[in-house]
């Protein structure tokens, strides 16, 4: 019996559409949904156990995979079946994650699993921008404690009109590329990158992006009611106990707000506050603090977490003893690793980064394979977040989502300072030393510094800063802070982070905790970044002003050269003979490949000695080079033969034509050495075809002047003949056989 469906369609405009179907696939699950625009169909399941598990946070996976098969592809590799997720599914996991996460009660503790699947690809479709919708949908049709329904949307702006979930090329024109996340009442999580637009022109984005996250979260709502919204589920909750929170929050908050008033570094600031809570434990006996021990650590945060939080509210002070819109002392070095194409140190604070640039060929191009995109990449970015940056000692397994969130929005606030016509492929790694606060935005300054160091010729330098909020919705006070320490990132209603040049916004990450933030709010929070940005980019441009003229002399140079079509083979040569010959003998590395447009070959030729490069230029031209009918070419005797002299154009080594013994001089010429001799160096005019030996003719003696008298003899064929083709020793014409009919 085929299942009963329930079924809402989202109007995107411009005849498109988002159907949510629940009903008839993975109905185990305790909520599931296809999220379908065009042929992009997309399958979300959520699972959450019924037992709470023994760890004081909640244990949410969100997992985003593409199946190969959902375009009719087979994944690359050797095991033909999807193995770890992409860069890409990994990205579009954490805009997912950032916004559900908020939305679980604070004390829901259970194992929870959302997966979202591509099960069918439509080229004009981005499966990332339905992903935040498929899995609040589902989660609004099972029984979890969650809050409200929320949605994501990708904002565009082609032409000045904005876009909503625009196709892969309507983006490829647009300068705003956002994902935006909310709930009705809320915008809770900004991504993206843009072409230096205004603080503004953001926030108009944001609001046309949230308007129609309204309308799918009704949709939700109304798909759940449809299908039957379950109660609630029961689960147990944390123990509460007031009157031990108030103990302790009179015990410690005065002793917090004095330490955290007098301003102080990390490592001393976290020694005095565990000092504090010791102090509180030691007040209590072993037997209570085997019972409570768990709420006097809670608590303890609590009291910590207000007395911050007040003191930047009541004083303008924080932590380091800043003001809220100071920017912590800066200093930077760039050219410091001897013996990489480009490096910098930028240090803010207790953030430190270090950054290199290598400079290379298009095939080391970063290759993007997931079945709703193949490309490549010219220019990207790694960031690496080892343990000791922050005093810890753990285990490393590989690269953290975290890394890849925080390296993809450094990459995307640089790379469209890349000029067009930049000939390199270009890969930047940052290594965090310290951190603490933004790290992110200290790779993207350092990552400026080392591109110019590079001598890569960035359009303008970009930095970035790291932004925080503070809010009491009682009292309606609030502060923006600039340059957020990591404790006021944990401590904070709000943290966004803010990349640009001097003329405008490159790039964005932004959570938000608290409900209902005006926009107003937002506008002077972003202005205030603004200001910072400019501040920090000043610091960079005083260490280095502009991109160095040209790259180190140990790094390589590159040149490009177009050729045409037809002589790639040459180039090449048979099984890649002539390319690795002049690879090994020029010390260079020359990568060809073929414009599918034009049909040519793009020769990129790589190496450190400009002499090597010109050589190899030399005999690609070489190699291509085509004498014109009439012209005059200086040649160079390299082989004598009987019957004439084999000459190579001095000017295109590696070409060579016979000049024929009748062709040296108007004199009957018996022998080629009477004339000419090895390594001789004279001019030869170029005739093109013989149209009787169908071979290239050139001529010395067509240089030269008649001797006085001359007579020029008739033409001779082949066999001796005169030019009639008879032929004397056998009688000519006459001795012929008559041909049959």
């Amino acid at each position: 019996m085929i299942p009963k469906t329930f079924r809402e369609v989202i109007d995107l405009g411009d005849g498109r559409e988002i159907s949510i179907e629940t009903g008839k696939l993975a109905k185990q699950a305790h909520g599931s949904v296809v999220v379908q625009s065009g042929k992009c169909m997309l399958l979300c399941t959520v699972v959450s156990n019924y037992k709470q598990s023994d760890v004081d946070f909640l244990p949410l996976t969100v997992d985003y995979r593409e199946k190969f098969a959902a375009s009719g592809r087979y994944p690359g590799g050797f095991f033909k079946r999807e193995a770890r997720p992409s860069d890409g599914e990994v990205l579009t996991m954490r805009l997912v994650d950032r916004v559900l996460r908020p939305l679980f009660p604070k004390d829901y503790h259970a194992e929870t699993q959302v997966m979202i699947q591509l099960m069918s690809h439509d080229d004009e479709v981005m499966p990332d921008a339905m992903a935040g919708l498929a899995a609040s949908a589902a989660i609004q049709l099972s029984d979890f404690p969650f809050e409200c329904a929320i949605s994501e949307v990708r904002v565009g702006r082609v032409n000045g009109d904005f876009v909503i979930n625009p196709t892969r090329a309507q983006l490829a024109e647009s300068d705003i590329d956002m994902v935006i996340g909310a709930s009705a009442d809320s915008v809770m999580m900004v991504e993206g990158e843009m072409s230096e637009i205004s603080e503004e022109e953001m926030v108009e984005a944001i609001k046309f992006a949230h308007e129609h996250i309204k309308v799918q979260c009704e949709a939700q709502i109304k798909l759940a009611e449809a299908f039957g919204k379950k109660e609630v589920r029961e689960y147990e909750s944390e123990r509460e106990d007031e009157e031990l929170a108030k103990k302790i929050h009179d015990l410690t908050y005065d002793k917090v707000y004095a330490i955290a008033k007098a301003g102080s570094a990390k490592h001393e600031r976290s020694a005095a506050f565990d000092a504090i809570k010791e102090e509180v434990k030691a007040s209590f006996t072993e037997e209570e603090m085997e019972e409570f021990g768990d709420l006097v650590s809670k608590y303890f945060y609590k009291a910590e977490k207000a007395a911050v939080r007040d003191l930047t509210l009541n004083d303008g002070l924080r932590l380091d003893g800043r003001k809220t819109d100071e920017i912590r002392p800066i200093w930077c070095e760039i050219d410091y690793l001897p013996s990489v194409h480009g490096s910098s140190i930028f240090t803010r604070g207790e953030t430190q980064a270090l950054a290199t640039v290598t400079l290379g060929t298009s095939r080391e191009a970063n290759k993007i394979d997931m079945p709703s995109y193949e490309g490549e990449e010219t220019f990207y970015l790694h960031y690496n977040f080892p343990p000791f940056s922050t005093g810890e000692a753990r285990p490393i397994r590989g690269t953290s989502r975290r890394e890849v969130g925080h390296g993809n929005l450094a990459q995307r606030a640089l790379k469209g300072m890349i000029p067009e016509d930049c000939p390199y492929t270009v890969r930047v790694v940052s290594e965090v030393l310290e951190s603490n606060g933004s790290s992110s935005m200290a790779t993207v300054c350092s990552g400026t510094m080392a591109l110019m160091d590079a001598g890569v010729q960035l359009k303008k330098p970009v930095s970035g800063i790291a932004m925080g909020l503070i809010t009491d919705l009682e009292t309606g006070k609030y502060a923006v802070l600039s340059d957020i320490l990591g404790d006021e990132d944990h401590l904070g209603d709000m943290d966004f982070k803010v990349t640009g040049t001097a003329d405008g916004i490159t790039a964005c990450q932004m959570d938000i905790k608290v409900k209902g933030l005006s926009y107003e709010i937002l506008v002077k929070a972003l202005k205030q970044a603004r200001d910072g940005r400019l501040h920090i980019l000043d610091k960079l441009t005083e260490t280095i002003a502009a991109p160095k003229a040209d790259v180190k002399s140990y790094a390589p140079k590159i040149v490009t050269k177009i050729i045409p079509g037809e002589y790639i083979g040459a180039v090449i040569g048979s099984g890649g003979k002539v390319i690795q010959e002049m690879q090994k003998e020029t010390n260079t590395t020359i990568v060809i490949n073929e414009d599918p447009d034009t049909e040519e070959g793009i020769v990129e030729i790589l190496g450190t000695d400009q002499a090597g490069i010109d050589e190899v230029i030399a005999r690609i031209e070489s190699l291509m080079f085509k004498p014109e009918v009439g012209s005059v070419y200086e040649v160079k005797v390299i082989k004598m033969l009987d019957f004439g002299a084999v000459v190579e154009y001095v000017d295109a080594p590696g070409n060579e034509v016979l000049l024929h013994v009748s062709e040296l001089a108007w004199e009957r010429t018996e022998k080629v050495s009477d004339v000419v001799n090895m390594g001789d160096v004279f001019d030869v005019k170029y005739f093109g075809l013989d149209p009787r030996t169908r071979k290239e003719k050139v001529s010395r003696k067509a240089l030269l002047p008649k001797p006085e008298g001359y007579v020029e003899r008739p033409p001779r064929n082949d066999r001796g003949g005169d030019r009639r083709g008879g032929d004397r020793r056998r009688g000519g014409d006459r001795d012929r056989k008559p041909r049959r009919d």
